[in-house]
């Protein structure tokens, strides 16, 4: 399976982006579907991910109530829509998919086994 993400770009503070993440080679058939973000400097941390067992969803503290993430079976997407941005979210952005059990928790980057390439998001203030 490969993950290709798209959508990045600059945006001003307020505004509003929807990355994309599409699976090629096979079905988002996974434990998770997720997105984590880098950001220059930092360490890679958790943003959104969706439970394909359950259909729940969790978000970092951070994107709550801002970010909403989604996964269109038929169409083998998942996004991300990233409402009300910030500065602080300016950051290199990557959707994973768990597709095998890992003793991980959701919102570590080792339980997800294929990473996308990342985009890049900047917001500017």
């Amino acid at each position: 399976v490969q993950l290709q993400a798209s959508g990045g770009g600059l945006v001003q503070a307020g505004g509003s982006l929807t990355l994309s993440c599409a699976a090629s080679g096979r079905t988002f058939n996974s434990y998770f579907v997720g997105w984590f973000r880098q950001a220059p400097g930092k360490e890679r941390e958790f943003v959104a991910t969706l439970s394909r067992n359950s259909g729940n969803t969790y978000y970092a503290d951070s994107v709550k109530g801002r970010f909403t993430i989604s996964v269109d079976n038929a169409k083998n997407m998942a996004y991300l829509q990233m409402n009300k941005l910030e500065p602080e979210d300016t950051a290199v952005y990557y959707c994973a998919v768990a597709g095998s059990f890992r003793a991980y928790r959701f919102d570590q980057p080792q339980r997800y086994d294929t990473w996308g390439q990342g985009t890049l998001v900047t917001v500017s203030s």
